[in-house]
C-alpha cells in the first residue's frame, strides 16, 4: 500500500468513527509513524509504506477511533513553537492558552520571578522562561504525576535550573514574593464535565478541570491569596473560561487588584484576565 492509500484509509475509519479533522488526524498519525512531514502526501504520495509502518499506523488508528487523543498517541503537542511531552496526567496544552502566555511576556521583564499554579505540563511556565532572559520561576501542582512530566519538559527545553517545581495545594509549600503569578486553573462547570467532548472527558485529569459548581472556585482562592505573594506592582494573570471574564474581574476588584482588564481571545471570546497588586 503507497502513502496515499494509507492516508486514505486512515481518514475514512477515523470518519467513520465521527473523529473531529478525521483528515488532520489521519495524516498526523502517517506522518508521526512514517517519520515524514506534509509535504510528503503531496508530492511523495506513491511512496510504498512498509508492512511495519501500516500495522502500527492502523493500531493507532483504532486507538484514535476510541477517542484517545492524538496528542496521547504521538506523545507530544506543540505550543509556542516548542514541543511539549504530554500524557494522561495532564491538560493538554492548547493554542488558547497561548494568548494568556503572550499577554505575560508583553509585561516579563529580564530578572523577575515567576509562579505558575496549576503548571500541569509546565507548558506556561516553560514558555516564559524560554522566551526570556535571566527569569525565574516557580511552577506549583497538586499531582506528582503532573509535576513529572512537567520536569521532563523542563529538562528537555530549558537546558538549564531557572525554575523548581513544587507539589502542592495553590500557595502550600510555597514562599517568596514574585513579580508574576500566572494560572490556568480549572474552570468548567462540574455539571457540564459530563457534556465534554470524550478526549476531554475520559482522557484528560477530572481534577485539572472541575472548577466547581459554578467554575469560579480556583479563582476565588488564588485572588484571595495572591497578594502576600506578590510584590508591589507585581501582576496576577488568569485564562478564563468564554463566559467568566466580569465575573472573574469583579473579583480581583474587590480584592483591591488595580488596572483589571480582560482580553478576548481570536475568535472574540473572553480567554484572559489580569491585574496589578501596588
Amino acid at each position: 500500500m503507497n502513502y496515499r492509500e494509507c492516508y486514505e484509509k486512515g481518514k475514512n475509519m477515523l470518519l467513520e468513527s465521527g473523529v473531529p479533522e478525521p483528515e488532520l488526524d489521519a495524516r498526523f498519525l502517517l506522518e508521526f509513524i512514517c517519520r515524514t512531514d506534509r509535504n510528503t502526501l503531496l508530492v511523495h504520495g506513491d511512496r510504498e509504506v512498509t508492512e511495519p509502518e501500516q500495522s502500527a499506523y492502523e493500531a493507532l488508528l483504532e486507538k484514535r477511533c476510541a477517542r484517545i487523543p492524538l496528542q496521547h498517541l504521538t506523545g507530544m503537542q506543540n505550543f509556542m513553537g516548542l514541543d511539549f511531552l504530554v500524557n494522561e496526567h495532564v491538560l493538554i496544552p492548547r493554542q488558547d492558552t497561548e494568548i494568556l502566555v503572550e499577554e505575560v511576556l508583553k509585561n516579563l521583564h529580564d530578572g523577575m520571578r515567576v509562579l505558575d499554579l496549576c503548571t500541569g505540563s509546565g507548558c506556561i511556565l516553560i514558555s516564559l522562561l524560554h522566551y526570556t532572559n535571566g527569569c525565574s520561576g516557580v511552577g506549583a501542582d497538586i499531582s506528582g504525576e503532573a509535576l513529572a512530566v512537567a520536569g521532563k519538559n523542563a529538562m528537555r527545553l530549558l537546558g538549564e535550573q531557572r525554575l523548581n517545581f513544587v507539589q502542592g495545594d495553590l500557595f502550600e509549600n510555597i514562599s517568596g514574593q514574585f513579580e508574576i503569578i500566572v494560572s490556568n486553573p480549572p474552570y468548567i462547570e462540574r455539571q457540564v464535565i459530563p457534556e465534554l467532548m470524550p478526549e476531554v472527558r475520559e482522557h484528560e485529569p477530572l481534577a485539572a478541570l472541575d472548577g466547581g459548581v459554578d467554575g469560579l472556585d480556583f479563582y476565588r482562592k488564588i485572588v484571595a491569596e495572591s497578594p502576600r505573594y506578590l510584590c508591589g506592582g507585581g501582576m496576577l494573570f488568569f485564562e478564563i473560561g468564554y463566559n467568566q471574564g466580569e465575573a472573574v474581574k469583579q473579583l480581583m476588584m474587590r480584592t483591591g487588584f488595580h488596572e483589571v482588564c480582560v482580553l478576548q481571545d481570536y475568535a472574540g471570546l473572553d480567554r484572559v484576565v489580569y491585574g496589578t497588586w501596588f
